[in-house]
């Protein structure tokens, strides 16, 4: 749960801040190797390059390579912080006393980190190709033209979907599990709840008695559930609306 959590806490974290990610990549790759003055700057500061970008490339440019971004922080994020979180769960970040040892927190903390940073290495190279895509007018650094998914592909919907699921579970989650436990908790002779007394009071009692955790029980059941739903649901649907139009010409 620890790789979980911690994965989906960062992926939610990269949705939002992608965009300044490329503008990031941009502006590093913007006159590599030359001398200041000998070259035309595309992006003058952060702001300056938002709106080129959107301009030139579109809005939905400042968004390149997010699907391997979401990928390298689930990773990364999920071995480091993981990989951490059983290290201390093991009682390996203590000495025999019983007292936290520092030595030992920074031996694992720092080996955590190498392993996520490695293993997330090859798709973080990835991202930053693609973030670097750029219309010729404002290309900066060597282009790449990887393309991971040809246009109208069903895979693209699926990775949209995924993608989208990270911010719609991690709102909803804690509503799904009060109105399961609403909906599973023993009832009196008149069918009044006997454990909760409305939504609100479940998520309060749930807060309360096991943590925020408690809230986000079978996040990852939720998250993996609500990408193909929503692909499948779409491609059912589109298929229904050809065979309606085919049939009643």
């Amino acid at each position: 749960m620890d790789f979980l959590m911690s994965g989906l806490a960062a992926c939610g974290a990269c949705v939002f801040t992608n965009p300044l990610e490329v503008v990031k990549t941009r502006m590093q790759l913007q006159g590599e190797l030359r001398a200041p003055g000998t070259y035309q700057r595309h992006y003058r500061n952060v702001f300056h390059a938002f709106i080129t970008i959107g301009k030139v490339d579109g809005l939905a440019a400042l968004q390149k390579g997010l699907a391997p971004a979401l990928l390298y922080q689930f990773l990364m994020n999920g071995i480091r912080l993981g990989t951490y979180g059983l290290a201390e769960a093991g009682g390996y970040l203590h000495t025999a006393e019983g007292t936290l040892s520092p030595v030992r927190s920074a031996a694992s903390g720092a080996l955590a980190g190498m392993m996520g940073a490695y293993l997330g290495s090859p798709i973080y190279m990835v991202k930053t190709h693609l973030q670097a895509q750029a219309a010729s007018e404002i290309a900066v650094g060597h282009q790449y033209k990887h393309q991971i998914f040809p246009p109208q592909s069903w895979k693209v919907a699926l990775v949209a979907a995924m993608v989208s699921g990270i911010a719609v579970v991690l709102a909803m989650t804690p509503f799904d599990v009060a109105s399961t436990r609403l909906y599973n908790q023993p009832t009196d002779a008149q069918g009044k709840g006997l454990v909760y007394r409305g939504i609100l009071d479940a998520l309060l009692q749930t807060a309360r008695t096991e943590g925020i955790f408690g809230m986000y029980k079978g996040i990852g059941a939720s998250y993996f559930r609500l990408g193909p739903h929503t692909v499948l649901s779409l491609f059912f649907w589109d298929q229904l609306r050809s065979l309606y139009y085919t049939y009643t010409k």
